[in-house]
């Protein structure tokens, strides 16, 4: 089963777990008082041993004992289903962000305020992912977005810096397009990876996932196209995921790209590769960058077993830490979601500067919509590609796929 399938086969299921009674330990699976079951996707490092060794050290500190299970990220939901199913849900559950709400809207999650999980200083656009029906179900400590990546020996060649605004980034990448070097690189992808990319620009200039058929967003599309259209921007754009951008700026073929920090080790091991990273140009002078945000958080099963839940939000709140964010984030190249953290990420790893700078403007995917995202991302990478490829105008694209 697909993920998608597996997420809207869990919102169906009638998860009244909470019915199964209080402290008997009815709604998960058979484990000793003083163990936590925990459920994650964390497999391969840095990650992996990093909240390996949080998700421990949180253990002992509220004395508990850990009975931990990491699965292979595109089976989580699938594995959650199972387990909601047969009522064996874990004590702790990571979920990726853009999912919790409609895992909460089925009656699987218990309210983290009603177990007094403190969220103070944590972005409240980072919250909203996390929040369903004015109920905060899931707390998260770390988050990742996407930036402006530029190639420092080809800029100082050129005499130029970074473009902060689209008219700069327009001219900046068409004075970089020579030969087979493009000024400018983005994933335009038919998948949720281009609308991610595309945000940011929507966002930015006032565009609103309710209805893109709008002046705003058309405006943020014809931006995209001209790119296109003057050059600047490969016609594999549309078929480029995040992962095939970041290859063609680190072969050299790209003097700009849109990505994020998952690419630091890609991009470090190419040898004599210098590049800088600021955030994503905004429409106008001054204006303010709107971006999404990935990363995971920390969510609480209704298992039936109130003394659990109590220990279980005691991990929750210790893995949220001040400590356990800045150290998650230097180690996996993340950002900490409570602002006031970033000086201190950023003082060891320079390059997450233009990441943490956007983390009190980040908004939620399912902030507007909830549950019904995917629907909406799918009608923008539709339209997106259309105006890229399908010979229509931004506004038709935009158009035809708001209204079907």
């Amino acid at each position: 089963m697909g993920r998608a399938r597996a997420i809207a086969a869990l919102a169906a299921l009638p998860l009244v777990l909470g019915a199964c009674g209080g402290g008997g330990g009815g709604g998960s699976a058979s484990s000793a008082s003083d163990t936590l079951r925990v459920l994650d996707y964390y497999n391969s490092d840095p990650n992996a041993s990093l909240w390996k060794a949080a998700i421990e050290d949180c253990g002992a500190d509220i004395g508990m004992k850990i009975d931990r299970e990491a699965v292979p990220g595109e089976t989580l939901i699938q594995k959650v289903l199972q387990q909601s199913s047969s009522k064996t849900l874990p004590d702790v559950l990571m979920l990726d962000n853009p999912d919790v709400q409609q895992i909460a809207a089925s009656g699987a999650l218990a309210p983290l305020d009603d177990l007094g999980v403190d969220s103070s200083g944590v972005a409240e656009g980072v919250l909203s992912a996390s929040t369903y029906e004015g109920k905060l179900y899931a707390l998260q400590p770390v988050t990742n977005t996407i930036a402006l990546f530029y190639n420092e020996k080809i800029f100082q060649a050129a005499g130029l810096t970074p473009p902060t605004t689209w008219d700069e980034l327009k001219t900046t990448a068409a004075a970089l397009t020579a030969g087979d070097q493009y000024g400018f690189a983005m994933s335009n992808i038919n998948t949720y990876e281009g609308t991610w990319q595309f945000l940011p620009f929507m966002w930015s200039n006032g565009g609103n996932e309710k209805d893109i058929a709008t002046p705003e967003t058309a405006a943020a599309l014809q931006l995209v196209k001209d790119l296109l259209d003057q050059g600047s921007l490969s016609q594999s754009t549309v078929t480029w995921s995040q992962a095939d951008v970041a290859d063609q700026f680190a072969a050299g073929n790209a003097a700009m790209m849109i990505n994020g920090p998952w690419n630091f080790g890609t991009l470090d091991a190419v040898e004599g590769l210098e590049y800088g990273i600021v955030p994503i140009p905004a429409p106008t002078a001054g204006g303010t960058v709107v971006s999404p945000f990935g990363g995971e958080a920390w969510a609480i099963p209704q298992t039936g077993d109130e003394e659990k839940q109590k220990k279980a939000a005691e991990l929750v709140q210790c893995l949220n830490s001040d400590e356990n964010e800045v150290t998650i984030s230097v180690g996996t190249g993340t950002v900490p979601t409570k602002p006031e953290l970033a000086s201190q990420v950023v003082a060891q790893n320079p390059n997450l500067e233009a990441f943490a700078s956007q983390v009190p403007d980040l908004r939620a995917r399912t902030g507007e919509l909830g549950p019904e995202w995917p629907d909406a991302a799918t009608k923008i990478y539709t339209a997106v590609q259309n105006a890229l490829v399908g010979g229509m105008t931004p506004e038709e694209a935009l158009a035809q796929a708001q209204n079907g």
